[in-house]
C-alpha cells in the first residue's frame, strides 16, 4: 500500500483564499483526493481541501523554513505557532 504524507483532514475555521493552480497540478490534486480516500477511508468532498494540510506539511518539513523561522524576531500577534 502506498503511504502518503498527508494524514486525516483537520477540522478547522478556514480563512478564504483564491488561487490559481496549473491544469495538470489540478488533474494531480483530484487524482491525489482519490488515493487519499482510499488510504484513509474519508473520502474527500472537495480536493481543495486537500490544499491546505499540503501546504501545512510541505512547511513543516522544510529545514530552510524552520530554520528562518527559528531566527526571526516573535511577533506580538500569536498568529505563528513555535513547536
Amino acid at each position: 500500500m502506498t503511504k502518503l504524507k498527508l494524514g486525516a483532514l483537520a477540522d478547522d475555521k478556514p480563512v478564504k483564499l483564491t488561487v490559481e493552480l496549473p491544469a495538470a497540478v489540478h488533474r494531480d490534486l483530484i487524482v491525489y483526493a482519490e488515493v487519499h480516500a482510499r488510504e484513509t477511508g474519508q473520502p474527500v468532498g472537495d480536493p481543495v481541501k486537500l490544499i491546505s494540510p499540503m501546504i501545512e506539511r510541505f512547511m513543516a518539513t522544510d529545514r530552510g523554513f524552520a530554520k528562518a523561522r527559528r531566527g526571526r524576531p516573535s511577533t506580538s500577534s500569536g498568529s505563528t505557532s513555535q513547536n
